[in-house]
């Protein structure tokens, strides 16, 4: 994919290329921290503590019993797309307790993608409330789990009460190339935005 134009605001580093800040959010246990991991070119910073019997009440661990980890601060990584064009990850901590720190984290970010659990709809909700709140642009990504199920992506658009105009795509955490696949999706729909935004003037 050609990227050269892209004209939304990003850092410009050293050769012309340009740098862009990416969220990576989502209810708890959605697979944030993994898909930082599988995708990022360096070793990720992650924050991740072990979940006490004190926070079983809290973190309802309820479909993700056997997590036995969780994010308390944030991820981050780096990918490079292609040779002018790098993302900088921030993986945002899951539990609504740890959301204060949202408004910070996203601070100059260009667009997200929102991590969705479809045996689990409901623990992303309010994650796509706050990129609504925030006004940053995002992509919805299913990750498959090996006991999801699968759903027409309109069903589960619909399920989200989403617009018609976020892109929805189903994607491995665990896999590299199909969670590049789904950063150059969101990369697409800037682009898209950004065509309107000038055509609209």
């Amino acid at each position: 994919m050609d990227f050269n134009g892209f004209d939304q605001p990003g850092r410009t580093a050293a050769g012309d290329t340009r740098s862009v800040k990416v969220m990576i959010a989502g209810g708890f246990g959605t697979g944030k921290t993994t898909m930082v991991r599988s995708v990022s070119d360096i070793k990720p910073l992650t924050t991740e503590e072990t979940l006490t019997q004190a926070s079983a009440d809290v973190d309802r661990l309820i479909g993700v019993a056997d997590k036995t980890q969780t994010t308390v601060s944030l991820d981050f990584g780096k990918i490079s797309l292609n040779e002018s064009l790098v993302l900088y990850l921030f993986g945002t901590p899951g539990q609504e307790r740890f959301w204060f720190l949202w408004n910070g984290l996203f601070k100059g970010a260009l667009g997200a993608i929102v991590l969705v659990d479809t045996r689990r709809l409901a623990s992303s909700f309010r994650a796509i409330e706050e990129m609504e709140r925030l006004d940053v642009p995002f992509v919805i990504a299913l990750n498959v789990f090996p006991d999801s199920r699968e759903h027409p992506v309109e069903e589960v658009r619909d399920a989200l009460d989403i617009s018609p105009h976020t892109p929805v795509v189903a994607f491995d955490a665990r896999d590299r190339a199909s969670s590049r696949d789904v950063l150059m999706a969101l990369i697409r729909h800037l682009k898209e935005r950004s065509v309107v935004a000038v055509e609209s003037r």
